[in-house]
Order: structure tokens, then sequence, then C-alpha cells
């Protein structure tokens, strides 16, 4: 099983305290709506959510490509111009919890700033500039909370599943199987793992442009290689003809969009959807077909991501080839629908018939 220790300073970046409430660990009803806040590696992206009967609703959301681990694996170290780019973005995100009256909050920080010389530094910055106080969130962490957020979407008559978030700077990879406690059926976190490479990662070690059938390949090797010691560990584990995979990233919110050919991305069409593998392989062909150009005027796409979108298809190649599946479902949430669902759950205010599959 995966494992990270944060260095002392890191543990110190932040503890999901904000200048707008309580932090994740404090007890008692918020005056005001919840905030969730996840800052990876080539997104920054918030929700804000009031709790209801059934689960949240959204009142606000922002998300925007900052690439702040751009050239972190070359020179270890966040760039300045990717700093700026970042408290841009935060500086949005400040603005929005604060006309929302937002009194609860956790916001974290993933890779980029685990792996940077400068990561803790960053955050201190931000704290300064901002005011606000982003706590470096360990890969345990993280895995758990993409569980969490995603679990709604499990087939529960899976006898298991796998679920995986390829992020920017590394790949969550989750092993889940069905147990039975006190006679109720659930599920619980059994085996992960995350790898140290995502889509820019991979996109700066063999390129993202213009990506040749070889170049691919040897993508996907690369990931699968990585990958295989996870792969034995379970590979005894129960697989029973329900078994399928659960996706949520970027890259399967793409491959999403692209095979419904979208005239712009629809989060309402993409949450949720079942492909089937071979609807998979015909888009991910489709995508290696496609020049950067067109990759860049693709609506689900975009200019933003047409360079990285054939790293993560490479990706997401590897954990099929490991993990062979007649179905994948694909998930446009994870981090933030499980820090809401946790704080919900600390609150007392999530609902007890909608505790998902953990």
């Amino acid at each position: 099983m995966a494992q990270s220790q944060l260095s002392p300073d890191a543990a110190r970046a932040g503890n999901g305290a904000s200048r707008f409430g309580r932090s994740a660990g404090d007890r008692g009803a918020p005056r005001g709506p919840y905030a969730a806040l996840d800052l990876g590696t080539n997104n920054c992206r918030l929700l804000v959510a009031r709790p209801t009967a059934d689960g949240f609703r959204v009142i606000d959301a922002f998300s925007r490509v900052v690439r702040l681990g751009e050239g972190l694996s070359q020179t270890g170290r966040l760039s300045e111009a990717a700093i700026e780019r970042t408290l841009d973005a935060l500086r949005v995100c400040r603005d929005k919890m604060a006309a929302r009256g937002v009194t609860r909050a956790r916001l974290i920080a993933t890779e980029a700033c685990r792996a940077a010389e400068n990561g803790v530094a960053f955050l201190e910055r931000v704290r300064e500039r901002l005011d606000l106080k982003l706590e470096i969130v360990d890969r345990e962490t993280e895995a758990t909370l993409a569980v969490a957020g995603c679990s709604e979407l499990v087939d529960r008559e899976a006898a298991s599943i796998l679920l995986f978030d390829i992020g920017g700077g590394s790949s969550e990879i989750i092993w889940l199987d069905r147990r039975a406690r006190e006679g109720v059926a659930i599920r619980r976190l059994q085996s992960w793992e995350s790898l140290r490479l995502g889509v820019v990662t991979l996109a700066e070690k063999f390129g993202g442009d213009e990506v040749t059938p070889e170049a691919f390949a040897a993508m996907t090797r690369f990931v699968a290689e990585a990958l295989a010691p996870f792969a034995a560990q379970v590979a005894d584990r129960e697989r029973c003809g329900r078994f399928h995979l659960l996706g949520t990233s970027g890259t399967v919110t793409t491959i999403a969009g692209v095979h419904l050919n979208l005239p712009r991305y629809d989060r309402r069409a993409v949450d949720g959807l079942w492909l089937t593998s071979d609807e998979v392989d015909a888009t991910v062909t489709r995508l290696k077909a496609m020049t950067y150009a067109e990759r860049a005027a693709n609506a689900c796409i975009g200019v933003e991501r047409a360079d990285l979108v054939l790293a993560g298809c490479a990706i997401l190649e590897a954990i099929r080839g490991h993990f062979p599946a007649q179905r994948i479902r694909i998930a446009d949430r994870g981090l933030r629908e499980g820090m809401l669902m946790q704080m919900m759950r600390a609150d007392r205010v999530w609902p007890r018939a909608r505790g998902g599959a953990f």
C-alpha cells in the first residue's frame, strides 16, 4: 500500500482553517454555506454548497486551469509565472467565498505543493497575500476524498471495482471490495496506490502537442510499468461479472464529452455516464487521430487541455490494460464533493439515508 509522509514544514502549511470560519475538525452547525477548494497540479477548483434534505445544493463553483506544476518535473520548484497564475485564480475563489458568506471551508493542495521545494513557501505567500490557509494533504487523504466524492456512482451489486483519479502530477488507483459488517453491505478502502505521474508530468516527459503512435505507446508502457506492482498486489482479488472501472478526472470527462459529440461540455450529460470498453476504444482512437489544432478546436478539450489529453489517455490505457473491464463509469465529481460530504457529516447535517457506499 502506498504511503506518504509530509515533512514537518508541510504539516505546518495548513490545518484547513481559513478566514471563512472553522476548520474541518470543528463541530457545531455552521452559520453559512460550506466551501471546498482543491488546488492541484493543473487546476484550481472551488465548490460552494448548502446542505439539503437529500445531500447538498451547489450555489457557486469555479474552475480554472492554472498549471501550477508546469516545469516542476524538470526544476523541482514552482515557477513564478505559475505562482502568479494560481494566485489570480485563488483570489477569485476568495472573493466568491466572501460574497457567498462562507463560514465553513476546507482548502487543500495536492501533488504540486507536496513535491515542490518551494511548495510550503508558496502556501505561506497565499496566506499573506490572500488570507487563505491551504493544507497540503498526503496521498492517502487524497485517495480517501476521491472515494468519498464518487462512491454514490459505484454499482452496489459489484463484488469489487477499481476507482481511479488521473491528476496533473499524480494518479490515485483504488481497489474497492464489498464486505459485510453487522449484516449491512458496505465498501471500504481496501488497497490503493498513488503513482507520482499525471497528465502534466507525462506530457512534459514525452511531449503533448504532436504525439506519434510510437510516443503514445511509450507513454502507455511507462505508466503500465509503474502500475505493475499494485496490479500484482490485487491480482487475486475477487472480480465478479459486474466488476467495473470508475474514473474521475478531466481525462475521462473529456472522453465522455467527445464520445457524446457535445457541442460544448455539459456536466449533466457526463456525470454518471456508463461507457462500454468498445466505446472507450473508439473514442481514444479518435483522439489519437486528431492533430493538436483539432484537439484545441474541440469544445470538450480546448486549447488548455489539447497538449494533455493524450497523456491522460495513455494513463487510462495502462489502467485498462492491467484491469480489463467491460464497463467504465464517468464521474464529474471528486475531491471537492468528498470534502463537502465529510464536513457536513461532521456537523451532522448530512442525511443519514444518503451515506454513500462508505
